[in-house]
C-alpha cells in the first residue's frame, strides 16, 4: 500500500486512488474540480480549508487500506473458485 502524505498533491492521490474523493468531500474538500489539484499539496488545501491534515490523512490511508483489502479477498474468492 502507497501510504498518502502530506506532501501529495491532491491529483495523485485522487489518480492512483479514485474512490477517495469521498474522503475528500467528508473533509469539505471539493478538490476534485479544483483547478489547483495538480499542484497543491494535502497539507496546503487543508490549512486552506482550515482542516485537520492528521485527521484526513488517517481516513484517507484507513479507506484505501480497507478497499485493497476487499481487493485481495475478491481475489482469493476468485482463486477458490477456479
Amino acid at each position: 500500500m502507497v501510504k498518502v502524505t502530506k506532501n501529495m498533491t491532491f491529483a495523485e492521490v485522487i489518480q492512483m486512488h479514485p474512490s477517495t474523493v469521498p474522503i475528500f468531500l467528508q473533509h469539505g474538500l471539493a478538490c476534485v474540480g479544483c483547478p489547483f489539484a495538480s499542484q497543491e499539496t494535502i497539507e496546503q488545501g487543508a490549512m486552506g480549508h482550515k482542516v485537520d491534515a492528521d485527521d484526513l490523512l488517517k481516513d484517507l490511508n484507513e479507506h484505501i487500506k480497507q478497499k485493497e483489502k476487499e481487493q485481495k479477498e475478491k481475489e482469493e474468492q476468485k482463486q477458490k473458485k477456479k
